[in-house]
């Protein structure tokens, strides 16, 4: 397949794909990804483990029901998760085992295609590229001087686009029907919730292997239009800005982005679609990140979820050991650090500060020192930050030094 994109395929469209779906290579390649995965059972109840046991028994009878055109996807199982940083709760569907490996063995065959005409400033969900490519890319913009930024958001997108329209795109180069069949079978999968089941009439199914790739390819035409029209966008998924030079300019870059919208069936939403100048006070957020005045830092969302996930570990009833404690705090402390390394420096010390103020809360009631302020005022000469860095604690200040020390 890669050798025929560098040449290009007879009349622009692949004719013959599901024999390359239904290859017992591509199942078991996508099979040890779902494994290494894990993840819930779905509404068969069929677990990870479970299938492992017949993993070669039951990837053959996968490739039967694929050959013969007898495969039905099951359907997804609805669940309900908090939405970070707020109150909320968001859908998420989870697929069987059995529909999870399909769904990537077709996502194996499909990819390929969509990559090599995939715009440059497309981020999200792509092989070899990440939010840092995208965060880097937007600091590059702003210090070149485009400060005037469009900071749109897509209104429910996975859930509103339009599955035929979708279908549509996918035949510009797919022309194999049976492919486009198991496609169309996953997009009008149904959806369990407790008692109820119904089959959704738009967007693609959530927490399913292939919607991220769908939805880059829904959003692929309004990638082409932007750059054709000459203006600078940095998308992730369905978080998006436009970078310009001017409010003019960022005037005109939204109201090509909307007109684009309408004709996907897709709306900006009307409150959280703006115009910033990055320069002054107020800023923009993007993947996480806070931009302002030439900086950037966590979003206040993103800090206040961490902060209740160190909550969560640092309780003073916690029972536990400081050593032990400080095991559970240092992967979510250093997997936080890879993410928001890019911050400003200010924002290491300030979350050492709240970390170390949890540890030795925790210290003073194992202590059954009394709670006054005078005792508090004094924690930090009796703990101080060389106690904590002596029993392993990662220290997100020395992180950072670190990670900007020449090489």
């Amino acid at each position: 397949m890669l050798a025929a994109l560098e040449r290009g395929v007879k009349g622009g469209r692949w004719f013959s794909l599901i024999d390359k779906v239904y290859s017992l290579e591509n199942l078991r390649s996508s099979w040890v990804k779902v494994l290494r995965n894990r993840g819930s059972a779905g509404v068969d109840r069929q677990s990870v483990q479970m299938f492992e046991r017949r993993a070669d028994e039951l990837l053959l009878q996968l490739q039967r029901d694929l050959k013969e055109g007898r495969y039905e996807p099951l359907p997804a199982l609805r669940r309900w998760i908090p939405k970070p940083g707020t109150q909320k709760m968001r859908p998420l569907g989870i697929p069987a085992v059995r529909d999870r490996i399909v769904q990537g063995a077709l996502r194996n065959v499909l990819e390929p295609l969509w990559e090599a005409k995939f715009a440059e400033h497309s981020y999200g969900f792509r092989p070899g590229r990440s939010c840092h490519g995208a965060l880097e890319r937007v600091v590059d913009l702003l210090g070149s001087g485009s400060t005037w930024v469009v900071d749109a958001d897509i209104q429910s997108y996975f859930d509103t686009i339009h599955q035929d329209r979708l279908i549509l795109e996918v035949e510009k180069e797919v022309a194999d029907g049976r492919v486009l069949e198991l496609l169309r079978r996953f997009l009008k999968q149904s959806v369990v919730d407790g008692v109820k089941e119904w089959t959704p009439e738009m967007g693609t199914p959530q927490g399913a292997v292939i919607s991220p790739l769908l939805a880059n390819i829904y959003l692929h035409p309004v990638d082409l239009a932007m750059r054709e029209a000459g203006f600078e966008m940095v998308r992730y998924a369905d978080d998006l800005v436009i970078l310009c030079r001017s409010e003019s300019e960022a005037q005109e870059a939204l109201a090509h982005l909307r007109a684009l919208m309408v004709e996907r069936s897709l709306t900006l939403h009307p409150e959280k679609t703006r115009l910033v100048d990055a320069t002054v006070r107020g800023g923009f957020d993007f993947l996480g990140y806070h931009f302002e005045r030439g900086m950037k830092w966590p979003r206040k969302k993103s800090l206040a979820a961490f902060r209740d996930k160190i909550r969560a570990k640092t309780r003073r009833t916690v029972g536990r050991s400081l050593i032990a404690v400080i095991q559970t705090l240092n992967p979510m402390l250093r997997g936080w650090f890879e993410y928001f390394k890019l911050s400003f420096h200010n924002v290491f010390p300030t979350m050492d500060g709240f970390v170390r103020r949890r540890l030795r809360s925790i210290l003073r009631k194992q202590s059954k020192r009394k709670r006054s302020a005078r005792s508090r005022g004094n924690d930090n000469v009796k703990w101080p930050k060389a106690y904590f860095r002596d029993r392993g604690l990662l220290c997100l200040q020395d992180a950072y030094a670190s990670l900007c020390q020449p090489r």
